[in-house]
């Protein structure tokens, strides 16, 4: 039992990492990161992006933040104002590069690991059914608050 504590333990701590990492990569914007928080019931979300992780890891990451953040990424990476369809589209995208990013770094450590196809979250959202959940807190400059979500199945 020990065992698969400090085993879990160890995926923890890549999948923080790695999505740290990965955030950090892709989003071409200064940022600060706060500590990481443990979350025990549910997730409230009014806008964001969810991709599921399958393998060797089953859970879940999911990126939060208002319309206005992911627009202010979108402009920062393409030099473009990105709304409207657009902007759902490009949310998805950054989902994607993210996830992408980290699936890349997680194998790296030794795991086998996929994503899927993003899904877009609107409105008040509410997530749950998940064994463990942790949320990154980011402070992106010129850009506002993002919050990711490492969802353990």
């Amino acid at each position: 039992m020990e065992r698969v504590i400090k085993q879990r333990n160890v995926i923890v701590k890549d999948l923080l990492n790695g999505t740290h990492e990965s955030i950090s990569h892709v989003i071409p914007l200064e940022m600060k990161k706060s500590s990481p928080e443990r979350i025990d019931s549910f997730i409230s979300i009014s806008y964001g992006v969810l991709i599921g992780l399958t393998g060797d890891i089953s859970g879940k990451l999911v990126l939060s933040g208002d319309r206005l953040m992911f627009a202010s990424i979108g402009q920062s990476m393409f030099q473009m104002e990105v709304a409207g369809e657009m902007l759902t589209s490009f949310s998805g995208e950054l989902g994607n590069m993210i996830a992408g990013n980290l699936s890349t770094n997680i194998v790296g450590k030794g795991y086998e690991i996929d994503i899927t196809y993003p899904s877009i979250l609107e409105g008040n959202s509410r997530i749950t059914g998940f064994k463990q959940a942790i949320k990154l807190p980011f402070n992106i400059t010129s850009a506002g608050a993002l919050y990711a979500y490492v969802l353990l199945d």
